[in-house]
């Protein structure tokens, strides 16, 4: 009975973090989108990343997290892909989407990010699709041809759109990868030094990026103003550490489908907040691909 009750408290503690990571987030996405007008995707992830891991690192030293028993070097190995995979190279093509399409048609194309992680768990965890799940991908993949087939504007072209749409669903494939691979261990595992490992390999992502990157393509001193640290630190803090620490608490005491739906409200919040403090347009094409894409998310993960 003891068992059990503590069962249900970490489920219920996991809802709890799955509901408040997508609103922290869609806050941050509001501030990445401001920061993108003047800082360069790459700078921008170094920076965040930078900021994130020396939060998660002094968390681990204040709380005095240690490595569990029976943890090996492949285990480290499997983190750090983790983080190469889901924080170095999702958020650089998250915030590129940003970038090219704006917060409101990016939160629609979020919407894929629901289906790779119940095709791979049920690939290597051993979940199943059903019918219903089936026609939630086709409902959530005809929102994001909404989206992607939609006309540029005076300030974006076609072409432009459309290669946003690409970074955008990169960014669900690799985020669905990074978690799948370690959601077997995420239960055992100490949360703030799970999250502080798969950090320090995104941070390694991220730091080959700017040494490779082209002149001009990794410009640090943007990032050194008054008026760039106001929005990039907040939307650092929310997004890279708060947001960040919700939705690998949601994934660790939850299942992973249900972290997966809660976790997609996102799309709502930064969706409307787009239209409230970044002027975004609310157009026929959007709000169809907005419900078309919810409902298939609700099919996909709630149904299954």
């Amino acid at each position: 009975m003891i068992g059990l009750l503590e069962m249900e408290s970490k489920v219920q503690l996991g809802v709890a973090c799955s509901l408040l990571s997508p609103v922290a987030w869609s806050f941050a996405v509001i501030l990445f989108r401001k920061s993108g007008e003047h800082v360069s995707p790459v700078a921008l992830n170094l920076f965040k990343n930078v900021i994130a891991s020396i939060c998660f690192g002094s968390l681990l030293l204040i709380l005095g997290e240690r490595a569990p028993d029976g943890i090996e070097w492949f285990h480290y190995g499997l983190l750090i892909v983790s983080g190469l995979i889901g924080v170095g190279l999702a958020d650089l093509f998250f915030l590129m989407c940003l970038n090219r399409i704006g917060a409101g048609r990016q939160a629609i194309v979020n919407t894929a990010y629901s289906p790779p992680i119940i095709l791979l768990s049920a690939i290597f965890l051993g979940e199943r699709m059903n019918a219903w799940q089936f026609l939630g991908v086709a409902m959530i993949m005809t929102a994001v041809m909404l989206v992607g087939m939609g006309q540029g504007s005076a300030t974006t072209s076609k072409e432009t759109v459309r290669s946003g749409v690409l970074y955008g669903i990169g960014a669900c494939l690799a985020q669905a990868v990074s978690i799948v691979m370690v959601k077997p261990f995420l239960e055992d595992w100490p949360l703030i030094w799970t999250t502080h490992w798969r950090m320090v390999g995104g941070l390694i992502a991220t730091g080959l990026m700017a040494y490779f990157a082209k002149p001009g393509n990794c410009n640090l001193s943007s990032l050194l103003t008054a008026k760039a640290l106001k929005v990039v630190l907040p939307a650092t803090l929310l997004g890279s550490c708060l947001s960040l620490l919700l939705w690998m608490a949601g994934f660790k005491f939850a299942d992973a489908s249900v972290s997966a739906a809660l976790g997609q409200t996102s799309t709502l919040y930064t969706f409307v907040l787009a239209v409230v403090f970044l002027g975004e347009p609310v157009t026929g094409r959007r709000m169809l691909g907005l419900i078309t894409g919810m409902a298939g998310v609700a099919l996909v993960t709630l149904l299954g």
